[in-house]
């Protein structure tokens, strides 16, 4: 369930191994547009092939330091952000596309905004962490526990909520209006990260990913 991509030459080179490193990944949900999202970070191209709606990296190791992000894709304004990066955390940022209405001066059209997540210290038990970039202002997102009942999450736009997964092992089912979502891959005690995006058509998807510490939105 989860694309772990190959990162430039750049990001692996002798600077972040010299000493301790922080993190970066990030997940591209920017359904608008044509072409592949171009993502950089200060003016350097992670990936030259660039990303498809969906794809997740891993972490990206930095040396700490405040680093200028881009991303860019054609038909969508870009979007920039600055993300301080610090030893042994990791920033999650996820790219949408929001519709930006006319002015006087100008058409209505689309811009890439950033959601930017930080770690908190977690709790030695599985967690599940939902998180929306869809147009939705809320979605009621149910999970099935492991006494078979389906529990539900209510997840407002821009916004984490958080809910305890009771099994230990194995797939946590997951649906949003009687829709099979990405089910949750439960191994170890941990945070459970599930990306909720509307794709191309407008059709909700998830892509979920685990990270070892709890999350909230900057």
């Amino acid at each position: 369930m989860v694309l772990l991509m190959c990162l430039a030459p750049l990001l692996q080179g002798q600077d972040s191994k010299r000493g301790p490193v922080g993190f970066v990944r990030m997940l591209d949900a920017v359904a608008i547009g044509t072409g592949r999202l171009e993502f950089t970070l200060d003016g350097k191209a992670v990936r030259s092939a660039g990303y498809q709606l969906g794809n997740v990296t891993g972490g990206i190791a930095l040396k700490p330091a405040d680093y200028k992000v881009v991303f860019r894709r054609e038909g969508v304004k870009e979007g920039e952000t600055r993300v301080q990066v610090k030893v042994g955390d990791t920033i999650i940022l996820i790219p949408f596309a929001e519709e930006i209405p006319a002015t006087d001066h100008q058409p209505a059209g689309w811009q890439i905004r950033i959601l930017k997540l930080k770690q908190h210290e977690s709790e030695d038990k599985p967690t599940a962490s939902f998180v929306s970039v869809s147009r939705e202002p809320e979605l009621k997102v149910e999970i099935r526990q492991a006494d078979g009942k389906w529990e539900p999450v209510f997840v407002k736009r821009l916004g984490i909520a958080r809910a305890e997964i009771q099994q230990s092992r194995g797939y946590l089912s997951v649906r949003c209006k009687g829709r099979d979502l990405s089910a949750v891959s439960v191994g170890a005690a941990g945070n459970f990260v599930s990306v909720l995006y509307d794709d191309e058509n407008g059709v909700l998807r998830s892509k979920t990913f685990q990270d070892y510490k709890y999350l909230s939105a900057e």
